[in-house]
């Protein structure tokens, strides 16, 4: 006999099925060891609310010693985890490997029933990462790769999804890898187009992303090379995923999201030098609102200029004489001297 669901086309048994805290055709703000932590995410929603998303940097679950509720609820923020506006937007991310405490980890994850939605990292291309047998090495084995992701969704009563790479050496098992989150009860898979190996180079292949698309009838959210506005349209278009996750993108440009929904109808109409006024304007308003969470954070002004030098690898790429400008604020002696080259650009 043959069931309701069962006549369903793969589109729209995909979107029936859909258990995802954020909107289709959403855009998302990648998890980033060292950058997006509390302070740093509750900046960018205040100076640019339009992302849909946010999600934690990974939190690395232990092998041996200890960990308390505490420190994960640290980890989220307990102004996030006490703001619902703050919590309906923000993922939790972990880092694990096979002997790691998958499973006392994810067991008190799921005792704090504010945190809706578990991340698992399956795409960190660190090498200290992977020779600990964490992120994306486990998509070089299979047996403890299911393992894991059973011992979370038997865990965590949520909703659960995986970030990944196409592959770890090679991209051998990346149809197999898709069809084991699927089985397991994942929820979606992000999908950076790169192996492992290829780190940061060359360009992401989209062509993957597609193919899962295809491949499993559960949602897949587009990752890599993607850099502008038109870029956001060109992958929705070719890719058909879900939703777009935005990495270096997003520190490269953190108002995308903004340019993107506010000129949606008119892409074709931005200029550069629209885009360049647009960017002087925005990259003020970015620092303003990070110093003023920092500050909540920090009393030493040098740390905050530490972060702020970090932050400005990508900014000023679209400038006049990028690499000039980007060297002035990396020499900035003072908080005081950065914020004065800022208004001066």
């Amino acid at each position: 006999m043959t069931t309701s669901l069962e006549i369903l086309t793969p589109m729209v048994y995909k979107h029936f099925m859909r258990k995802l805290p954020f909107k289709e055709r959403s855009l998302l703000f990648a998890p980033m060891e060292g950058v997006t932590d509390e302070p740093y995410r509750i900046a960018i929603e205040r100076a640019f609310p339009e992302w849909d998303y946010l999600c934690t940097d990974f939190l690395r679950v232990p092998t041996v010693g200890s960990f308390s509720t505490q420190k994960i609820i640290g980890h989220y923020g307990e102004k996030v985890l006490s703001t619902p506006e703050l919590r309906k937007k923000t993922g939790f991310q972990i880092l694990t490997s096979y002997r790691a405490q998958t499973k006392e980890m994810v067991s008190r994850l799921n005792s704090i029933e504010e945190i809706e939605h578990l991340d698992l990292n399956l795409g960190c291309p660190s090498k200290k990462v992977n020779a600990h047998k964490g992120g994306a090495y486990l998509l070089s084995e299979m047996d403890e790769l299911r393992e894991i992701i059973k011992i979370i969704r038997e865990n965590f009563k949520r909703t659960f999804t995986v970030k990944i790479r196409i592959g770890y050496k090679n991209t051998d098992r990346f149809l197999d890898s898709l069809k084991l989150f699927e089985d397991e009860g994942v929820e979606a898979i992000t999908i950076h187009g790169r192996t492992r190996d290829q780190l940061y180079r060359g360009l992401a292949n989209w062509d993957y992303i597609k193919q899962a698309v295809k491949s499993v009838n559960i949602p897949i959210i587009g990752n890599g090379d993607v850099w502008t506005v038109h870029d956001i349209d060109r992958m929705f278009d070719y890719c058909e995923c879900d939703s777009i996750m935005l990495g270096r993108g997003a520190l490269k440009t953190p108002w995308l999201a903004s340019l993107y929904y506010q000129n949606k109808d008119s892409l074709d109409d931005l200029d550069d030098y629209t885009l360049l006024e647009a960017r002087k304007t925005f990259i003020q308003n970015y620092f303003d609102e990070l110093e003023r969470e920092y500050k909540k954070e920090e009393n030493q002004n040098i740390r905050i200029l530490n972060r702020f030098k970090s932050f400005s690898r990508y900014l000023f790429d679209d400038f006049e004489n990028p690499e000039q400008l980007r060297s002035s604020f990396l020499r900035a002696n003072s908080l005081d001297h950065f914020k004065d080259l800022l208004y001066g650009i």
